[in-house]
This record gives C-alpha cells, structure tokens and sequence, in this order.
C-alpha cells in the first residue's frame, strides 16, 4: 500500500455545512479523516483544530510536527525551521508560542 493514497470525499452535506465554519481545504481535510479513520490530521489554523478534535479527530500542526522530529532525532534543531517559516512563509506565531516550542524542545 503507498504511503500517500487519495481520497474523494463522500459525505458532501457534511463537507458543505463545514465550508460555513473553515475554508475550503479545512473542511474537505477533516471529513476526509473522519471517513478514513486517519490516526492524525495536520491542521495549523485553531478553528480547525478545533472542529476536529469535536468529531474526535486527532490533530497536529506543523511545530507538533517539528517537535516529534527533534524529539525522534531525526531534526537537531526546532527553531532554525522556525525562524526560516517565519521569515521565508509567513508563519505566524505569537512570542509566547515561539518561546514555549523552543522550551518544550529544550532549546
């Protein structure tokens, strides 16, 4: 089985009364967890988070992400990703955030 597949999503009602609360790509992501039974959505937007974690959907963004990297050693640093998100993406994040990954990661 290939590590990535796709997936049409089916429920449509459900995708559409979504669209009222999150974009697009939001919407379509989390039913498309909740058909497939996926163990972990990667959402960064908190509205979104938020939504799937009501349907029982487990979520991550991408620190999570950059946090299990460092932590499995396959990183060896969080906040030069960090910093070249913020700077060369338009990553957001408050200074308080920032911070706290940088603590979690022991940085």
């Amino acid at each position: 089985m290939p590590w990535i597949t796709r997936h049409r999503v089916q429920n449509q009602t459900l995708l559409i009364s979504l669209k009222w609360q999150l974009d697009a790509g939001e919407a379509e992501a989390v039913v498309c967890a909740q058909e497939t039974g996926a163990d972990l959505l990667l959402l960064d937007e908190r509205r979104g988070n938020r939504v799937a974690t009501d349907f029982g959907i487990a979520c991550t963004g991408i620190l999570g992400v950059l946090l299990e990297a460092k932590h499995r050693g396959v990183l060896p640093a969080v906040q030069p990703v960090m910093d070249k998100l913020i700077r060369q993406a338009g990553f957001w994040l408050s200074d308080a955030l920032y911070r706290r990954v940088l603590e979690i990661s022991g940085e």
